[in-house]
């Protein structure tokens, strides 16, 4: 067995990358080789992702990649999850909504009406968020619905663009709400009003998707034949595959626009307690299950600084987490999954909104907004991953912060100290990571279970421990 290359398509909320990683025995490295922004798009019907743009910028990083290590062997896509495009014909239908875009109220509505969230609880396992994919599907006319012949989530979709093979990879698939023991749950897509055919075939991690179009390989200077391997789709289910878990018990945090907190468990926690806590039931690579609490993460931190710089006060959020670190004054500690910090907006002004509601006085300057941000946070973390090992049965003694979040480093302190438990952080790249190793191990140049592929992430990318202090 040697090292090869592969090539990581990885698309975020905020910005994308192109990540050429090599893998083989005792070797895991991921070099980005091209970042672009990702911003929506707001237009008169609503907010929009700028798909087109975000799949240019991706065949270009895709170029870079080749240019880089013409030897890349297999290329995967991983993205966020419930956003997706509907096609006819192979033809996207109009730029796919975002996940924040108010219109998804209405498809809530509509759904509860046929059938109240905790049914859907019983069927599909998954927590109520206002925008899951059955909720926005709901929101659609039904004429664009009957007329649309294929439903794709957004790796799918570019995917598709790369390969013309048009499949739903199952983790990602997991987080419609339209699944059910593994597969599409015709009889909920029916009650609905949704049309069984726009669903997909499922394809699980670790399978060819297909080859590169001859024009896609053509475009970035692939090989005829390259072929693109499918991974955990959903970002969240490739950063768990690098988390470093090893021995302990541990719960996860993959921190960066979200903060998605559980832990991994082999059958879904379908329970009372489960859908009293609002978790949810994902899946994972190697049909494992992410039972999981989403906060809302560091989204209200970077919306708070974007406010800020609006009214032009620059900030560097080093310095700025730096002095929020030095605050002795007491900050409030608010519910930051209070759907009022869902959307995009002034969250200095929303967090005033929440303390006056709750008998509390407001941060007063910049630095205690963001400790009070980062004590919210660290708060709604330790409580989650308590909770997660309780209704999963999992005897949480270590706390894993994977992505943007552990290179917070008062973040990291602080949920260890009020989670009484120790945090490892890293590795930051996880999700590129995983979705490296998933096409390693298809590709031969690794082996060996999921705890073989996070033993060697634990030996490559040793995480830094934060102790909790008294």
């Amino acid at each position: 067995m040697s090292a090869g290359a592969v090539a990581a398509i990885d698309l975020g909320a905020t910005s994308g990358r192109v990540i050429v990683g090599h893998a083989g025995p005792g070797i895991l490295e991921a070099t980005t080789v091209a970042r672009f922004p990702n911003e929506p798009v707001q237009v008169s019907d609503g907010l929009h992702w700028d798909i087109l743009a975000l799949y240019g910028a991706a065949v270009k990083g895709l170029r870079e990649a080749f240019r880089s290590e013409p030897g890349i062997a297999s290329i995967g896509v991983d993205a966020w999850a419930v956003d997706y495009g509907l096609l006819r014909g192979g033809r996207l239908l109009g730029d796919p909504f975002h996940y924040r875009d108010a219109r998804t109220a209405l498809g809530v509505q509509s759904v509860h009406e046929r059938m109240p969230h905790p049914e859907l609880f019983a069927r599909n396992g998954l927590q109520f968020l206002p925008f899951n994919t059955l909720y926005q599907l709901a929101a659609e006319p039904v004429e664009l619905l009957g007329f649309a012949d294929t439903a794709l989530l957004i790796p799918d979709l570019v995917a598709f663009w790369l390969t013309g093979s048009a499949r739903a990879e199952e983790t990602n698939a997991s987080t419609t709400g339209l699944l059910r023991g593994g597969a599409w749950d015709d009889e909920l897509a029916a009650a609905l009003g949704i049309p069984l055919g726009i669903l997909p075939p499922l394809i699980a991690p670790g399978e060819t998707l297909g080859a590169l179009l001859p024009e896609v390989a053509a475009a970035v200077g692939a090989a005829p034949g390259k072929r693109v391997t499918t991974v955990g789709s959903h970002d969240t289910a490739s950063a768990v595959v690098a988390v470093p878990m090893q021995a302990d018990a541990a719960a996860y945090i993959s921190c960066g626009t979200w903060g998605l907190v559980g832990v991994e468990v082999e059958r879904p926690a379908l329970t009372p307690q489960a859908l009293a806590a609002n978790f949810t039931n994902e899946g994972g690579v190697e049909g494992r299950v992410r039972l999981l609490h989403n906060v809302m993460g560091l989204w209200v931190l970077s919306e708070a600084v974007r406010t800020w710089e609006r009214h032009g006060h620059p900030i560097d959020l080093p310095t700025l987490l730096d002095s929020a670190e030095e605050v002795t004054a007491e900050v409030p500690v608010f519910d930051v999954n209070d759907p009022r910090f869902l959307p995009p907006g002034d969250m200095p002004a929303r967090i005033d909104e929440w303390c006056a509601e709750h008998g509390l006085a407001p941060p007063r300057t910049r630095a205690e907004y963001a400790r009070s941000i980062v004590e919210s946070l660290a708060q709604a973390f330790a409580e989650a991953s308590v909770e997660a090992g309780r209704i999963g049965g999992v005897d949480v003694r270590t706390i894993h912060i994977v992505g943007g979040g552990a290179l917070n480093e008062l973040l990291c302190q602080r949920t260890a100290d009020r989670a009484g438990l120790p945090v490892l952080a890293g590795p930051v790249e996880a999700t590129a990571l995983g979705n490296v190793l998933v096409q390693a191990r298809a590709a031969g140049f690794v082996s060996g279970s999921l705890e073989a592929l996070r033993d060697l992430v634990a030996r490559t990318h040793a995480p830094r421990r934060y102790d909790p202090k008294r």
